[in-house]
């Protein structure tokens, strides 16, 4: 079975659905990578979510935002998750073509700026993705500015 992509605004998000999105959040970013920090911090009302969904799970998001909602000047990309038993199909690669397409198709720009974990600047680079200032600690996790254009 193939992963399929859908893009919903937060309140068009099921019950159900928002629960999975916050589930594998959590379960990724706060269990996985041992983290703790405000996960829900109300900006998931402003953002488009992007669903990878495979056997009516979901396995795969993004939230991505215009621009100025997230970060002056450009759209983003944030939240970028893949549950760990599914990685290995490379879904991440089709996670971030969709939510680039999505960025594009909804917000009409190519300039996309993300915060993203220094140890997938490679991951990010295969996608035209270019490091941009200093390493920084968000959450306690060594992070890097990246911008698309």
């Amino acid at each position: 079975m193939e992963i399929s992509f859908k893009v919903k605004k937060f309140n068009d998000l099921t019950i159900d659905e928002l629960y999975e999105v916050l589930r594998l959040r959590a379960e990724v970013f706060v269990v996985e990578q041992d983290c703790v920090y405000q996960d829900v911090d109300n900006k998931d009302q402003k953002a488009l979510h992007v669903l990878g969904v495979k056997n009516d799970v979901i396995v795969a998001y993004t939230r991505i935002f215009g621009v100025n909602d997230y970060f002056k000047d450009y759209a983003s990309i944030g939240r970028v998750v893949v549950k760990s038993s599914e990685r290995k199909y490379g879904y991440g690669h089709h996670l971030m073509k969709e939510s680039v397409e999505a960025v594009h198709t909804h917000f009409k720009t190519k300039s996309i700026k993300i915060s993203a974990q220094c140890y997938l600047e490679k991951f990010y680079n295969s996608h035209n993705f270019k490091r941009v200032g200093e390493e920084y600690l968000e959450d306690g996790i060594p992070h890097i500015g990246m911008i698309r254009t």
